[in-house]
């Protein structure tokens, strides 16, 4: 079979290495003769697989020691609602940010359990930029500030990271995690869905500082409460196994690509091969974001004419190029390149979109 690469938005590809090695582990891991879907997740053989996770995760991030690392279920949009639910304690009110689709989800959600200050919007743009920090209306007694860096479907992204001084800041990392190096005392709490740069879907991480912890409301179901989940090391509940053991190998495959700063550089180098193209197409492939907060994972594009867009994704996918079509809710095209992309995908990407305007522009 030809090689595919998929440009899913998520969940996304994996790497080949990783994917190989669980073919390798499938019915035998370590000499057990068992899957990592079948262990104990309190047993001695899956432990120190959960263990050796968590302190990989912490290295490449530097994570520092005052913050607890649980592996919690449901999706990011699980945490629209765990994050208020778990960090407004005695307060009432929130700060958002909406910069597209998914903070909108996260104001949505919030504004079932406290008073949602929507503190700044991009929405008068047309979610094609982000607001400016010096126009932002933060409130005095927030219990947090929410914003979401990497917008997926909008292809929109914080070229900064946001100074909330002692409110802490809480941010939706799901398509940015482990893409580049990370200064997570900046924030207050981080979380991430795995199906992006981590692992396959199933869990998500949430990076929470010590001092946050304790403040859930009663009504918090015990397997959401932060704290109960960080002192049982994640295993509260039953975890999702098998997708934290293959976390865990996407982590040692970062690990042995050179960690964080190397990734970041084939990042770098695989966004702009996707933008030039863009850009030097003259107008037969578009863009709309402004230039100085272009998304380096997520590309939504459209084509000169909207009439050639089955031709391009019927073309795309003979190609091996699979999973291009923009979201439903703006269409176009969309090309999600996380860390497990490789540079052939993208340079074939590219390749292909260039033959396309020669023939059709």
């Amino acid at each position: 079979m030809a090689r595919v690469f998929n440009f899913g938005a998520g969940p996304a590809m994996l790497p080949t290495e990783v994917l190989e090695k669980v073919r390798v582990e499938l019915t035998d891991l370590n000499g057990t003769g068992m899957s990592a879907m079948e262990m104990a997740h309190r047993g001695s053989d899956f432990r120190p697989i959960a263990q050796q996770a968590e302190a990989d995760l912490r290295e490449l991030l530097a994570i520092p020691p005052n913050y607890k690392v649980v592996f919690m279920q449901g999706g990011a949009q699980a945490q629209f609602a765990l994050v208020p639910l778990n960090l407004l304690g005695s307060c009432t009110r929130a700060d958002y940010i909406n910069t597209g689709h998914w903070s909108k989800r996260a104001i949505a959600e919030a504004a079932r359990y406290c008073t949602v200050n929507v503190a700044a919007s991009s929405e008068h743009s047309n979610f094609t930029t982000v607001p400016p920090q010096s126009g932002w209306q933060l409130s005095e007694q927030a219990a947090y500030v929410h914003y979401t860096p990497n917008e997926t479907i909008g292809g929109v992204e914080f070229p900064w990271i946001p100074d909330t001084g002692d409110t802490p800041l809480v941010t939706d990392m799901t398509s940015t995690i482990l893409a580049r190096p990370l200064d997570v005392s900046r924030f207050g709490v981080i979380y991430a869905a795995a199906q992006k740069n981590i692992g396959p879907a199933g869990i998500t991480v949430v990076i929470v500082r010590e001092d946050l912890l304790g403040r859930a409301r009663t009504e918090v179901p015990s397997v959401f409460n932060y704290k109960l989940q960080a002192e049982d090391n994640s295993m509260y509940n039953t975890p999702s196994t098998f997708a934290w053991y293959v976390s865990g190998l996407v982590l040692k495959w970062l690990k042995d690509k050179g960690g964080l700063a190397a990734i970041a550089k084939v990042n770098e180098r695989k966004a702009a091969k996707v933008y030039a193209c863009i850009d030097q197409s003259g107008g037969f492939y578009r863009n709309p974001v402004a230039l100085d907060c272009r998304s380096k994972s997520n590309f939504p594009f459209t084509l000169v004419d909207s009439a050639l867009d089955a031709t391009f994704l019927e073309q795309c996918q003979a190609a091996g190029l699979a999973q291009l079509q923009g979201h439903r809710s703006v269409g176009g095209m969309r090309a999600s390149i996380y860390n497990a992309m490789p540079e052939e995908g993208v340079d074939t990407l590219v390749q292909f979109m260039r033959h396309f305007c020669e023939k059709h522009g």
